[in-house]
């Protein structure tokens, strides 16, 4: 399989603090890691770094073959905009927006059609069972409502990269369950998925499992 995404000697500093310890890892393309570990231990810091959205203290990070970081914010972020996805814990919708036009928005952003955004959107809503909330503004949706309308944001701009960070931690059973069903959907059509979790269950589903502990990554388990 392709190389997706490759981090080599990855440290990264807070003051005097070490937050990541020289991590390196590869993700190949169609790939599901899980992120494992303690709350504290590193994974969402290292999740924003291979999402470019923290810079390494030290290291390389290669995307598709290029360092990111050797090019422009311009570059990086039209980058960010049309290749990774993110799906925080908390939703991050933008509540006066109904859930159509928060999935929509990078679309839109990505193209300048607000219209062919919108089909888009709709067509995602209406994959994940939302077709019925999409006019519901994000600031009325329920967690589960809101945190698929999320991955459906996710996931409008057909991303080669899917970044995940506990994305059921604030959620009841039922509700993770659904979340957890759109990414073994994505996930099976050969989006790469990195997702943070500490739930060894949510953890099996993926086709890898890496643990970090304090900053490093101490094994990978199969």
């Amino acid at each position: 399989m392709k190389e997706l995404l490759r981090a080599e000697d990855l440290v990264r500093r807070h003051g005097d603090r070490v937050i990541i310890d020289g991590v390196s890892l590869s993700v190949e393309a169609g790939e599901s890691v899980a992120l494992m570990g303690a709350s504290g231990g590193g994974k969402t810091t290292l999740l924003h770094m291979l999402g470019l959205l923290d810079r390494p203290t030290s290291g390389r990070l290669i995307f598709e073959g290029i360092d990111p970081w050797s090019q422009s914010a311009n570059w990086r972020a039209d980058l960010r905009l049309s290749s990774i996805g993110f799906v925080f814990q908390q939703s991050n919708l933008l509540p006066q927006l109904s859930a159509r036009d928060n999935v929509a928005l990078p679309a839109w952003r990505a193209t300048g059609d607000r219209q062919q955004a919108r089909i888009q959107a709709d067509g995602l809503l209406e994959r994940f069972g939302l077709a019925g909330r999409r006019d519901a503004r994000g600031g009325v949706l329920s967690l589960g409502e809101a945190q698929r309308v999320a991955i459906s944001r996710a996931l409008v701009n057909r991303p080669a990269l899917l970044i995940a960070d506990e994305p059921t931690g604030s959620l009841d059973s039922r509700a993770s369950d659904a979340v957890l069903a759109m990414i073994d959907e994505v996930r099976g059509e050969g989006t790469t998925v990195v997702m943070a979790t500490h739930d060894p269950a949510v953890a099996a589903r993926m086709h890898r499992q890496v643990r970090i502990h304090d900053g490093r990554l101490l094994e990978v388990l199969a």
